[in-house]
């Protein structure tokens, strides 16, 4: 089965989303800069409401727009949302941190892990932003520590969906994690993209 998986701002788009077949949610504020963290009202009800039709929430955690690289202050509210999260019923979160020259921030991230305690951790498009030449050591790493899926366009995202390099990744990833391909992709093209890749799940806005 496809897993479609739909990045949704605020509460709104979830009923609808849902119905046209969602089967996962990505919960989100503010898409216009890649997505930040909703209220805690407005999580609660999401997951509540997409747990009564059997769909898993995963939660953006992330303070601000702009760069990925947080100071300490940032990384305290994160954790304060995971937290909240994880106390709302949320199934996992989405979230990256680097440091100043684009690689993992291994000490925030340990934090954040830690802080989720179980939930499922999904590595979000910081990920596009770490030379190609480090993603094999990134992957290697953010497997060892259990991040369940990897989301990616396989390079920059004002650039077409990098199939040649998504499928570098998959043979990278070697089923230790999931690569999770997004931007660029709608209900109309998922199926070929996924059958092209080999993949059996996909993520974007418009893909159901």
């Amino acid at each position: 089965m496809l897993i479609k998986e739909v990045c949704v701002e605020n509460f709104t788009a979830i009923p609808a989303a849902i119905r046209q077949g969602a089967k996962r949610i990505e919960l989100n504020d503010n898409l216009a800069v890649g997505g930040t963290t909703v209220s805690r009202g407005v999580m609660a009800e999401a997951v509540r409401y997409a747990h009564e039709h059997d769909v898993p929430v995963m939660v953006m955690i992330r303070p601000r727009g702009g760069h990925f690289v947080y100071n300490d202050q940032e990384l305290r509210i994160m954790e304060a949302d995971i937290f909240s999260a994880q106390e709302l019923g949320a199934d996992g979160i989405v979230l990256g941190c680097l440091t100043p020259d684009n690689q993992i921030d291994d000490e925030a991230m340990e934090m954040l892990i830690g802080a989720a305690n179980g939930m499922q951790v999904v590595f979000h498009m910081a990920f596009d932003e770490i030379s190609t030449a480090q993603q094999a050591e990134a992957i290697d790493w953010l497997a060892e520590h259990d991040v369940k899926r990897i989301l990616t366009h396989g390079g920059p995202l004002d650039q077409p969906l990098n199939q040649a390099r998504l499928k570098e990744l998959v043979t990278i990833a070697d089923g230790r994690l999931v690569i999770l391909p997004g931007g660029g992709i709608t209900a109309d093209n998922v199926t070929a993209i996924t059958t092209e890749l080999g993949l059996t799940e996909a993520h974007g806005t418009k893909i159901v």
